[in-house]
């Protein structure tokens, strides 16, 4: 069973994850981005769906042009998990490209 986050790991996310942020209404993460082009979007898009595979955790995402919206929750915990912790420390991982 995957459980949500205790309160000192929701306390301490600013510091773990300080370019994502809670999502307004929802017991989510979310991370907006801005590349060069679509192309360059959609090419972090495909090595994040790589990763979410590998990882086994899918993120709610959208893409417009050189923009890509990543939200993350656990579905099964109802609200925020430490998968969706390593999965967005996994993707600034591999972030390279970014414009903004």
């Amino acid at each position: 069973m995957i459980r949500p986050l205790d309160a000192q790991s929701r306390a301490e996310l600013p510091r773990t994850l300080p370019l994502w942020s809670l999502a307004e209404g929802r017991d989510a993460i979310i991370r907006r981005f801005r590349f060069a082009d679509f192309s360059a979007a959609w090419g972090f898009m495909g090595r994040v769906a790589l990763l979410a595979e590998k990882l086994d955790h899918h993120p709610e995402w959208s893409n417009t042009w050189n923009r890509v919206e990543i939200l993350l929750t656990t579905h099964d915990a109802g609200g925020l998990s430490a998968r969706d912790v390593a999965m967005a420390q996994a993707i600034d991982a591999i972030e390279p490209g970014r414009i903004v």
